[in-house]
């Protein structure tokens, strides 16, 4: 095992549980905000088992994934965007709950809560087909284009997975207002994918090919 990339990747896991905590908790100026510790728990439990996953069976992508210095200007941007609706979206969840604006039924908190698992289950599958996975644009060494099993439907089957699951997000939390502020993550996804794609024609044999081959970047028969 490699215990430098161990004590990393913990490092990181507790240091990103502790701020979305810090982020929910405190505007709810309460811990007993107990869709703040719904999220917690579906949030993080599974992401440790990936962790612990990958660190057994893929280290190399475990290391990809937790660099996140985006080295293209243009992906930097959607961080920052990404980054910043995250800050509002968990902030403005705490509010609502402490101030008691719009609180949705619990029905559709549990029904969040079942998309969010799901979507988790897709994407660790996407993850197992795709070792090269990093969470920057770039083309790694040895880096080849996967076209089987959901590469084979759509170009682009994380960024599917990670709509499903961020939209579920606030919904697990009650908040509609944060509901709201997530609703610009799509807008942010496909600007995403469309200077990942430059990039990857640009340096990824084969990938021009693939795109004639798959048609579509993420939701069949639509886009």
């Amino acid at each position: 095992m490699n215990i430098k990339l161990f004590f990393e990747a913990i490092l990181k896991f507790l240091l990103g549980m502790v701020l979305v905590g810090l982020l929910i908790f405190i505007p709810a100026n309460t811990i007993k905000f107990m869709n703040g510790w719904l999220l917690m728990g579906v949030l993080f439990i599974p992401m440790f088992i990936a962790g612990i996953v990958m660190m057994i069976k893929a280290p190399d992508l475990l290391k990809s994934r937790l660099d996140a210095k985006e080295k293209e200007g243009e992906q930097k941007m959607v961080v920052s965007l990404s980054g910043l609706m995250f800050l509002i979206g968990f902030v403005l969840a705490g509010l609502n709950y402490r101030f008691n604006w719009i609180q949705l039924p619990n029905v559709v908190v549990v029904i969040a809560t079942i998309i969010f698992l799901l979507s988790y289950m897709l994407y660790a599958e996407v993850l197992r087909e795709n070792v090269f996975l990093s969470r920057t644009i770039e083309v790694q060494k040895d880096q080849k284009v996967i076209e089987t099993g959901l590469y084979g439907i759509v170009r682009h089957p994380m960024y599917l997975a990670t709509i499903f699951l961020f939209l579920s997000i606030p919904l697990i939390l009650g908040s509609f207002i944060s509901f709201i502020i997530f609703l610009v993550y799509p807008f942010i996804i496909v600007k995403r994918i469309n200077n990942e794609e430059q990039v990857l024609e640009k340096e990824l044999n084969g990938y021009k090919e693939y795109k004639n081959k798959v048609k579509y970047k993420m939701i069949p028969f639509v886009w």
